[in-house]
């Protein structure tokens, strides 16, 4: 992987080479494609949909799976291409973990086999794109209170709500619509161009700029009776999706949090104040070796989780450990790396504050702080705090 953080931190070692190929992949994408041009996308507000075809065609969308079309990578694999993505920008892993692990998962966890061939393939190509739509406007925190309610009509669905903050719904081929019915949440494929279907990108965002995020509305949408994901039954269904993305957090947040180390570092070097570098006060060295310290541990976490799920082993409670602590830990890193660059550093000329905006929103979805904090509190006391 070869930066100076890697050099001191020595994980390569402890990676395969297919493991250390999908890595080196995911950086060169980011380097050479994304970054050019991330500040100013993130300036206008600007999602480049051209990129989405050549993720496809470098295996990187739904990588973890192994249906036709996938590229069946292993666990670490996935977790350090999101590293190397949410390095260039959280909104491009976020895409890459809509796209894979919550669209495509929930197809390939719960589709037909006639669900399955007619989406997978082209949306690992990068030629379809889908979204996952479970929370609604009134809080996400809760799907059980889900209004969106699906009933039967004859041989059809007919399904009536509203979502909210759904990643690229107005883009989108088809939506994982999540809806109360009769005999519990169900999940259905329902094709945007839908009757009845509509996605309004949401504005006014200080974060995630270069990404897309919409309201949906759901109008009485009919679809056929095979658009209903037949293995999903309850919220387990939308919760193991989840999970999924939940995992690639783990490891995308420390991605954006080497960005912030590695640009604090060198302005740590290069920037001299009363006739010496910065870097070469206590203060800001403390700052450097507490930043780094985080961040290793930060790594080393996803590792160890990214082995454990490869083995099978990997526990929702252990996912909420790491999403907590990587997401929190990369915001301080942030924050740190903000006051070493000075005025400086709350300008696009360092990618730092838009980290920190990024990674506020990063915090907020696939469940709060709160939330993960209440989740290993029930694992800790056996007492359930959610109400």
């Amino acid at each position: 992987m070869g930066t100076l953080l890697e050099d001191a931190f020595s994980i390569e070692p402890l990676l395969s080479d297919e493991e250390r190929g999908w890595a080196a992949t995911a950086r060169a994408f980011a380097t050479d494609r994304i970054l050019p041009v991330i500040e100013q996308d993130f300036e206008d507000k600007h999602f480049r949909r051209e990129f989405v075809g050549e993720l496809g065609a470098l295996g990187l969308l739904g990588m973890h799976l192994t249906d036709e079309g996938c590229a069946g990578a292993g666990a670490v694999s996935y977790g350090l291409v999101c590293l190397e993505l949410e390095a260039a920008d959280s909104g491009w892993r976020t895409f890459v973990s809509v796209q894979g692990s919550l669209a495509m998962s929930a197809i390939s966890k719960f589709g037909s086999d006639e669900q399955k061939h007619e989406w997978l393939p082209p949306m690992a190509r990068g030629e379809r794109i889908g979204c996952f739509a479970l929370t609604e406007p009134g809080g996400g925190s809760d799907p059980a209170g889900m209004l969106t309610f699906a009933h039967r009509d004859g041989d059809d669905w007919v399904i009536r709500g509203s979502k909210r903050w759904i990643g690229l719904a107005s883009i989108a081929d088809v939506a994982v619509v999540w809806a109360a019915t009769d005999d519990g949440v169900r999940g259905f494929l329902v094709p945007t161009s839908t009757p009845g279907f509509t996605a309004t990108p949401i504005d006014g965002k200080l974060s995630m700029r270069a990404s897309i995020q919409c309201d949906i509305v759901l109008d009485d949408v009919r679809v056929p009776a095979s658009a209903l994901l037949p293995g999903a039954h309850g919220l387990s269904g939308p919760f193991s999706c989840l999970n999924e993305a939940r995992y690639g957090i783990v490891w995308g947040a420390m991605g954006a949090a080497r960005s912030c180390l590695e640009a604090a570092l060198g302005r740590a070097t290069s920037r001299e104040v009363f006739g010496k570098p910065i870097g070469a006060t206590q203060l800001v060295q403390q700052k450097l070796a507490n930043m780094f310290v985080e961040y290793e541990k930060g790594v080393l976490l996803a590792l160890h989780l990214g082995r454990l799920k490869e083995r099978g082993e990997l526990t929702p409670t252990q996912i909420s450990v790491g999403k907590l602590n990587s997401v929190r830990e990369a915001l301080a890193i942030a924050g740190e790396a903000r006051s070493i660059l000075g005025g400086d550093g709350i300008t696009n000329a360092f990618p730092v504050m838009r980290h920190l905006a990024n990674l506020e929103s990063v915090r907020t979805y696939e469940g709060t702080d709160e939330i993960h904090t209440l989740v290993l509190g029930r694992a800790l006391t056996g007492l359930a705090a959610f109400a």
